[in-house]
């Protein structure tokens, strides 16, 4: 009754809320092991769009991000919308500081280029770039969102210190610096409301967390949810320098900044990427769907963790997807993926056999991993 509860949950969840309001995915890792060319065609899932636009810097020939929440593509399609624009400003303004002024001003002249249902998504969801005193930026909104401003607020409710040893902690220099601040405030991190947090099955769901990788946490590391998060977090924060770590960055400061932010956000980029930008297209399906109706030859694969649901619940889905895959693959494509375990398993033996791994790779650079929240990374090449 409870799994079905759960699944109802995050179901619910996925079909009516934007979850991720940016990548939680270091493109920066995923860039040395896609090695993207100049003909390089590129199946990948959607997120919130920052990989995508990333990946454009290696001057790919095209990039097909593909999500079935449709929310997830309004988010890449504004991003485009705002390159199409042409105001690197605009674009800092939205989704570097997460704020704008007159959001539905600015929507009205990039509307004409946008499709129906991404009009309609922003002319409804305008407000998220509205700050107000319960969600002071656009990082704050969306499921995600939600619950960083949640755990934000219990931090500093009960330890007013939180807020300025955080804001320290993103700006440290050293790994030292990063130690003594985060063990000054640890105890805090981890109180009782924030331990209970992240153990509710409404909170995973949020995250975009689904039983099936729960499960596999919790099989798979001492101290099951909690303990994994805590063991991660404590990673990240003082094994990893934090002065361009701007994942975490932007959901403790709710904002960017020039110097810490994605690569599509940097001034630097924005004319390359204004050029590169219609490269992308966006596909509201599955990727086996996808690959149904789009057949050709595609050079790389970046599939995130979405196969740690397929393994659980439809392995039928799961065979049919790499199936898809390889009759649309040739030698040489590449495929990263990433599981809450610390293995990937579940890939079919006959599937298996067609690929060559690189888990020297994969390991040496999931340890260098910004965001530092998945069990383990894959890559590989179809023989």
């Amino acid at each position: 009754m409870l799994r079905k509860a759960h699944d109802a949950m995050f179901n619910q969840v996925h079909s009516s809320t934007l979850i991720y309001n940016t990548c939680w995915e270091d493109p920066r890792l995923d860039r040395l092991m896609l090695d993207l060319r100049q003909d390089s065609r590129v199946v990948m899932i959607t997120s919130a769009g920052c990989n995508a636009l990333d990946y454009l810097l290696d001057d790919p020939a095209e990039i097909h991000a593909i999500d079935v929440n449709p929310r997830q593509n309004a988010l890449l399609e504004l991003k485009l919308a705002l390159f199409d624009h042409g105001d690197h400003a605009e674009l800092f303004r939205v989704f570097g500081q997460g704020v704008h002024p007159d959001f539905r001003s600015l929507l009205e002249k990039l509307a004409p280029k946008m499709q129906p249902y991404v009009k309609k998504y922003w002319e409804k969801k305008g407000d998220y770039f509205k700050p107000n005193r319960l969600s002071p930026s656009f990082y704050y909104r969306g499921a995600s969102g939600r619950v960083a401003w949640v755990l934000m607020q219990s931090l500093v409710k009960r330890n007013p210190l939180v807020r300025e040893c955080t804001a320290r902690l993103v700006e440290a220099h050293s790994l030292e610096e990063q130690v003594r601040l985060y063990t000054s405030i640890e105890s805090s991190v981890w109180n009782d409301f924030n331990s209970w947090l992240v153990g509710q099955p409404i909170t995973m769901a949020m995250l975009g967390v689904p039983r099936p990788q729960i499960r596999l946490i919790e099989e798979n590391f001492a101290g099951g949810i909690e303990g994994f998060i805590r063991a991660k977090l404590e990673y990240v924060l003082t094994k990893l320098p934090m002065l361009d770590n701007y994942f975490w960055r932007v959901y403790i400061t709710g904002h960017y900044t020039p110097e810490c932010c994605p690569n599509y956000l940097r001034a630097e980029n924005f004319p390359v990427l204004c050029e590169r930008a219609p490269r992308i297209t966006t596909h509201c399906t599955t990727v086996a769907k996808f690959l149904t109706h789009n057949p050709g030859v595609y050079s790389h694969y970046v599939l995130l963790d979405h196969q740690d649901w397929l393994a659980a619940h439809d392995l039928d889905g799961l065979r049919e997807e790499w199936d898809l895959i390889l009759q649309n693959s040739r030698p040489g494509t590449r495929i990263l993926m990433r599981s809450a375990s610390p293995e990937i398993d579940f890939i079919p033996l006959p599937i298996r056999e067609r690929l060559k791994f690189f888990p020297d790779t994969a390991n040496r650079l999931h340890q260098q991993d910004r965001v530092g929240t998945y069990g383990s990374t894959l890559l590989a090449e179809v023989l």
